[in-house]
């Protein structure tokens, strides 16, 4: 019977790599971090953006909407539901 590792240098074969990837060589410069914003995380910082304005346009509505003085423009509903199913 043979019994492999036997004695102090076997014990802890995880210290063993852990000094092999220390002497290895560290490199001469570190490298410096570096972030880059994709052109979709872009484009919704300008839809936060632009909701914002769209939530002032949305309280201007229902204020409108509670004072009865908000009127329907069936000729502007109608084109943009037109507009909508001829895009898909």
């Amino acid at each position: 019977m043979k019994i492999n590792n036997f004695g102090p240098s076997g014990v802890n074969p995880y210290k063993r790599q852990m000094k092999k990837m220390e002497s290895a060589g560290k490199p001469a410069k570190a490298a410096a971090d570096k972030v880059e914003i994709s052109s979709t995380a872009k484009e919704l910082q300008q839809v936060s953006q632009l909701s914002e304005n769209r939530r002032a346009k949305v309280e201007e509505l229902k204020v409108q909407v509670e004072n009865g003085t908000y009127k329907i423009n069936p000729k502007e509903v109608a084109k943009s539901l037109a507009n909508f199913y001829k895009k898909q």
